[in-house]
């Protein structure tokens, strides 16, 4: 109860004296407005994702899943879409439509279904309600290998993350606590590698991979990522504040350089590595580029390659790509909803001294 009064208070006090000061309304315009940017599009496209493809393509377009009702009436094996019908007479009746003849629709009451009623196209308007069905979901996951592109998808992100831990954090080790000739130097053309396009580097990095055997495999989509200069940027200056007299007492007590990275500066150094273990998932995740072009057999596929299998030359399944997307937008949430607390603990000490 007190948590909760505690966040009532937090969202409702004012910089007034018990009213709104005109700061405070152009805050909450801000935040309401940035907050509909953001999640906005996110909304739109869980709501989407229960809408059969009829739906979808409906315009304008409707934010929540409609869905048009049906009857089962005797006598006929599938059930019959209802419709508001207007009479010749002017009457307005909820009927159920057997068929439809060009620009005449032939309609029947489900009490009295010996009766037929001749009515307009344009006389009829269907019977809807908000449904939040799971067929698209059901239908995806039947004509979706899902299981396996989910696998491949969780075996690259984990392996290339650890990957990316291990090296990006041994750069930043040697960068930060070692005084070398040219290490400033070999920092800044590192860090300097993030202004080059990826598109840049996709034809060499393809074809040093195709040269070693590494084409249509999970390693040519794991190994060329491993080392990040973002990784190693965040990591240095993370391990800049690490004291200097840690390390020098440890090697006065005999341990190995392995043994202060692996015993002294790993655990000191956990904050920026959840936090770059967070962007490495995400980025892994999410890859699409790099993994759609090495890969070409479909049992190698991830998750996001695997969705091009519900887009034709002739058409789109966008129903199942919507259902599709959101359930791989579900563990990268959940990721990110139980790590983000790290995110910015370990932004807010980075580069302090």
């Amino acid at each position: 109860m007190s948590a909760n009064n505690n966040i009532s208070t937090f969202l409702s006090r004012t910089r007034g004296h018990n009213r709104l000061d005109m700061s405070d309304i152009l805050s909450y315009v801000y935040l309401i407005f940035g907050t509909l940017i953001m999640f906005g599009p996110v909304l739109w496209l869980v709501m989407s994702s229960f809408k059969d493809s009829g739906e979808i393509n409906k315009f304008p377009p409707r934010f929540l899943p409609y869905q048009q009702e049906t009857v089962v009436v005797e006598g006929f094996e599938d059930p019959l879409p209802l419709y508001m019908a207007t009479l010749e007479d002017g009457t307005v009746r909820q009927l159920a439509q057997i068929r439809r003849i060009g620009l005449e629709a032939q309609l029947i009451d489900p009490a009295d279904p010996e009766t037929i009623y001749k009515v307009r196209i344009e006389n009829r308007e269907p019977v809807e309600s908000v449904t939040f069905s799971l067929d698209n979901f059901r239908e995806g996951i039947e004509s979706f290998n899902f299981s396996l592109y989910l696998w491949n998808s969780i075996f690259v992100t984990i392996t290339a993350t650890a990957l990316t831990l291990l090296v990006n954090s041994m750069a930043a080790f040697a960068l930060s606590k070692y005084k070398f000739t040219g290490r400033n130097t070999i920092f800044v053309i590192m860090i300097s590698t993030l202004m080059i396009p990826v598109s840049v580097v996709l034809v060499p990095v393809f074809l040093v991979i195709t040269e070693i055997g590494w084409n249509n495999t999970l390693t040519g989509i794991i190994i060329p990522g491993a080392a990040t200069p973002t990784g190693v940027f965040l990591l240095r200056q993370y391990m800049l504040t690490i004291p200097d007299e840690l390390i020098d007492s440890a090697r006065i007590d005999g341990a190995s350089e392995w043994r202060i990275y692996a015993q002294i500066i790993m655990p000191l150094a956990r904050p920026a590595l959840a936090v770059l273990a967070i962007f490495s998932i995400m980025w892994r995740w999410n890859d699409f580029l790099w993994p759609f072009i090495v890969l070409s057999e479909s049992d190698k596929f991830t998750l996001q390659v695997g969705l091009q299998t519900f887009q034709s030359d002739l058409t789109i399944q966008w129903h199942l790509i919507l259902a599709m997307t959101v359930l791989t937008l579900l563990p990268i949430t959940l990721v990110f909803a139980f790590l983000q607390k790290y995110i910015t603990t370990g932004i807010a000490t980075t580069g302090m001294k």
